[in-house]
């Protein structure tokens, strides 16, 4: 990958000063796009020992699109028209892609890793990869650099970071606050850490702890990055507060600029190769859950002490992927609704409780809340969630 230097649209610090950082173009000037990507690379639709693909589906559509993915990922392709016929390559496969013309799949070991689906078909391609386990969405032909990556990659798989997302059970939980916290004490005992706002409605995390000024990529500027992402280039490019990098979307009022979820996930990737922990801050809305919350390992619901905010949790659970998933309460020890009347309505384990604190408001507004985090009892609470995630977090891992 070039790594040409650009003037991003994202202003530099105050003093006025451009910020010079790398692009994600080719050595042409250009951004790569999906399709160009996907180029099939001369001799490689059969490469000796390559590791085999296996694609589920009768499309005939879904098949063209793929097996030019396929061949661009040096990997060898087979293709079964239905559940049946699947299920005796299922468990030698290197990778499984499952077309969104699929309903039901064989008995097996493992659960598919992508569900591919053509763009047009909306939020039923989610659903339907809810309901048959798969762990990724890849939506053609935007995702089709992305999944020539990740087919490459699947051949070599190298340790990567843990990938975990904070969500509110309603509006006004808490999550930003929570996802800081734990930032910042993960940063605290040395972990490398990257904290990445996931809600463009949110208002910009970096007002929260004080770093709109600060000089580094945020979301607008990677909107054109297609395929895969150096991570190191990327670690470099991104502001640093607190002790841990961060990718915001900028606190200001201008109009948020689209990113493809094949960029979102493309930037988690690197992410996951580049850090030891990244910390996602979720938004609930269907848009963030469905960029984000699909490439998580765990996910963390902060719900407030409170039946209105059991109920809202509950109903936004059916958002979730099949992820991993457990409360942070909010709320003093001994409110009426306690950790385990919420874990019963809910369905979920409680992993912490975050600590009601009167400042929080204020220091939210005021780009405090990094102060706040060094509480007593907010660094409590934030050991006791990095406690749970224990080894999931690959210490000494990708620099």
């Amino acid at each position: 990958m070039s790594r040409h230097q650009v003037t991003p649209s994202h202003s530099g610090p105050a003093s006025g000063g451009s910020l010079r950082t790398p692009s994600f173009r080719d050595d042409a000037g250009r951004f790569p796009t999906a399709a160009a990507a996907a180029e099939p690379v001369p001799g490689s639709w059969l490469p000796d020992g390559s590791a085999e693909v296996l694609l589920v589906t009768s499309s005939a559509l879904l098949r063209a699109e793929v097996e030019r993915i396929v061949a661009a990922a040096g990997a060898h392709l087979r293709v079964a028209g239905d559940a049946a016929e699947s299920g005796r390559y299922w468990d030698s496969a290197g990778a499984v892609l499952v077309g969104s013309d699929v309903r039901e799949l064989p008995p097996r070991r493992h659960a598919p890793a992508v569900l591919v689906g053509l763009d047009g078909e909306g939020d039923s391609l989610w659903h339907l990869a809810a309901a048959l386990g798969a762990e990724r969405v890849a939506v053609l032909p935007d995702a089709a650099a992305w999944l020539a990556d990740y087919l490459s990659r699947s051949r070599s798989p190298e340790a990567g970071g843990l990938v975990l997302g904070v969500t509110g059970g309603c509006g006004g939980a808490g999550a930003t606050t929570a996802a800081v916290w734990i930032a910042q004490a993960a940063a605290g005992l040395g972990v490398r850490v990257l904290l990445v706002d996931g809600d463009p409605w949110g208002g910009g995390v970096e007002l929260a702890i004080a770093a709109e000024e600060d000089p580094g990529l945020r979301w607008p500027d990677l909107a054109e990055a297609r395929g895969s992402i150096d991570p190191v280039q990327l670690s470099d490019s991104l502001p640093v507060a607190g002790g841990f990098s961060f990718l915001s979307w900028p606190a200001n009022r201008e109009p948020s600029v689209p990113v493809a979820a094949a960029t979102s996930t493309g930037v988690l990737d690197a992410a996951r190769r580049g850090y030891e922990l990244v910390v996602v801050d979720i938004g609930r809305r269907s848009e963030p859950l469905q960029a984000f919350a699909w490439d998580c390992d765990r996910i963390l619901v902060v719900v407030p002490a409170q039946l209105k905010a059991a109920v809202a949790a509950a109903r936004l659970l059916q958002e979730f992927p099949p992820v991993e998933a457990a409360l942070l309460v909010r709320g003093k020890p001994g409110s009426a609704l306690d950790g385990s009347l919420l874990s019963e309505a809910i369905g979920l384990p409680v992993q912490g409780r975050v600590p009601e604190l009167r400042g929080v408001p204020a220091a939210m507004e005021s780009g405090r809340l990094l102060d706040l985090g060094n509480r007593r009892s907010v660094r409590h609470f934030a050991a006791s969630v990095l406690d749970v995630l224990g080894d999931d977090m690959p210490l000494g891992g990708p620099a």
